[in-house]
């Protein structure tokens, strides 16, 4: 249980990730950030190591994988990771769905990598850009209409996740409903019952695609399932851009993930780490410390950015598993000492996925990982 007794035993710095003087800090700690913790302070590098067995870290690059989608009116988008509690995906649709979606499992949350476009909802159309959030209810039917983006690509790149239980807003802390996320900025459709018809020629009926466990299941209208003239309530889908999210930030301490987190569901946390100030006094460690979260497992979607000066590659996509220390190497970490004079800010886009249950990969992840702990 908690105490309010800490010990201090050996070598340790005066101050929490900070004025390291050499040694590597490692953190073990329950909760995800929020229970009890040690800080270890090693003289080497815990990630220096090979792996061999299913809980290795995989990096890889959203690129190489080819969600059916991106070729495929008629295609679906990739799963990459999942547990009981969600389902990880990669969509990167090309062309307008002809046929109209339900995710029956559970409520369905997106991010916007790349791409412009539509979604048509039974509660009205929602625009949607790069640096969106997409919240659709489970069961809501609804549309993706890619905008043309030149020479005839019209990818919308949208890392997907399906969580079992509901996502809801996280409980206000200290500093109130506002922060990090403000609701009111959150972009909710107007009814509109659409007129748009995505049938093939020689359809005369309209295709609802039901998306679940042992599916799917094809149910088939004779009027567009998109009529609905008004509603009222509090369960409906929405935008919401990483540009109006609150950064919580710091002068003298790295803060942990959790203070970034957006939305949650039973077993599922969703965090965005945005570009922000650095900290600023003197010793502080900028990079995130050394860890191996032993209750939750975590992904990292790179969206974008750099970190002092190394650019973050787009769309790498990493997992570590719980329980395995990960985190930036020691050389980036040296870097990042060396530039603290250069840089005031950290130009960083990273969505992360923290999860209570252990992550499966996929088999088209495991044949692209980039192979950097084996």
């Amino acid at each position: 249980m908690e105490s309010f007794i800490h010990l201090r035993k050996g070598t340790t710095p005066r101050r929490l990730h900070a004025d390291l003087d050499g040694l590597k800090d490692d953190e073990l700690g329950r909760g995800g950030f929020t229970g009890r913790t040690a800080n270890m302070y090693r003289r080497n590098d815990p990630t220096a190591y090979r792996t061999s067995g299913p809980l290795r870290p995989i990096d890889v690059l959203s690129s190489e994988l080819k969600p059916s989608d991106a070729s495929d009116a008629y295609g679906g988008p990739l799963l990459m990771f999942s547990n009981a509690d969600c389902q990880v995906l990669l969509s990167r649709r090309s062309e307008p769905m002809p046929f109209f979606v339900r995710y029956v499992d559970g409520d369905l949350l997106c991010f916007v990598h790349s791409g412009t476009g539509l979604l048509e909802t039974e509660f009205g159309p929602l625009r949607y850009r790069e640096g969106d959030w997409l919240y659709v209810p489970k069961a809501c039917t609804w549309r993706q209409v890619p905008d043309p983006q030149g020479e005839g690509n019209s990818n919308s790149t949208l890392l997907m996740i399906q969580a079992t239980d509901e996502f809801r807003v996280p409980p206000p802390g200290y500093m109130g409903r506002h922060f990090p996320f403000d609701p009111s900025q959150a972009v909710i459709p107007e009814p509109a019952p659409s007129d748009s018809d995505p049938r093939p020629a020689g359809r005369d009926d309209y295709e609802v695609r039901l998306v679940h466990e042992g599916g799917p299941t094809t149910l088939f209208y004779e009027h567009n399932p998109l009529d609905v003239e008004g509603w009222r309530g509090d369960n409906f889908p929405f935008t919401f851009n990483i540009a109006d999210y609150n950064v919580v930030t710091s002068d003298s301490v790295h803060l942990p993930p959790t203070v970034h987190l957006f939305m949650q569901a039973t077993g599922v946390y969703v965090m965005n780490f945005l570009p922000k100030r650095a900290e600023s006094v003197a010793g502080t460690e900028r990079t995130p410390w050394y860890h191996r979260n032993v209750d939750y497992d975590e992904i990292a979607f790179f969206h974008g950015g750099s970190l002092y000066g190394i650019p973050m590659p787009p769309g790498l996509i990493s997992h570590a598993p719980q329980g395995v220390h990960h985190g930036a190497p020691e050389k980036a970490r040296e870097r990042a000492r060396r530039k603290f004079d250069d840089y005031s800010h950290v130009d960083w886009s990273v969505i992360a996925i923290d999860t209570r249950r252990r992550l499966t990969p996929s088999a088209e992840v495991l044949a692209n990982d980039l192979g950097q702990h084996s």
